[in-house]
């Protein structure tokens, strides 16, 4: 992981992958397979995209509990490179900036680079500033890593086919 603390915060996470890339890019496109990977914040999509597949332009907004709050954020597909690359960027919700890049390249013998890279600033000024720095960004590193360990697993298993139909 690599925390840039520049005007925005952005988090890198790289997770390999012993999947196609395809696969790999369909299960982090896959609203049910995204709920799956955040148990732990209780997330639901509530509108927009509520099931199956997000494609360029799809719009969902997510319902969770984060930081001991429910939080509710919408987000756009805004970039859509199958099976190279894809964007969500928010549209509403508590940040003041969040952006979200799923990168995918293949390795050899058949896996995957998966990198996540979010670019996100906090709202309130100096005050959001901090708190990225004393606790906002780990958070959120947490939550990519479990996210990509969870996308990891059902990838390399035979549990991706409850999100995606082969293909």
């Amino acid at each position: 992981m690599i925390v840039s603390q520049t005007k925005m915060p952005t988090i890198r996470v790289a997770t390999d992958i012993a999947a196609p890339p395809s696969r790999c890019f369909d299960l982090a496109r896959s609203v049910d397979a995204h709920v799956e990977s955040a148990t732990g914040t209780s997330e639901r999509a509530i509108a927009g995209v509520t099931k199956g597949l997000l494609g360029l332009g799809d719009e969902v907004t997510w319902r969770a509990r984060h930081l001991g709050r429910s939080r509710e954020l919408a987000s756009r597909i805004t970039a859509f490179d199958r099976p190279h690359r894809f964007q969500d960027s928010m549209v509403r919700g508590a940040f003041a900036h969040l952006v979200h890049d799923h990168l995918f390249a293949a390795t050899p013998g058949g896996g995957t680079h998966m990198v996540d890279v979010l670019d996100y600033a906090a709202p309130c000024g100096s005050l959001g500033r901090l708190a990225e720095r004393l606790f906002l960004t780990a958070y959120l590193a947490r939550f990519l890593r479990r996210r990509a360990q969870v996308l990891k697993q059902l990838a390399e298993s035979d549990d991706w086919r409850r999100f995606i139909t082969p293909g």
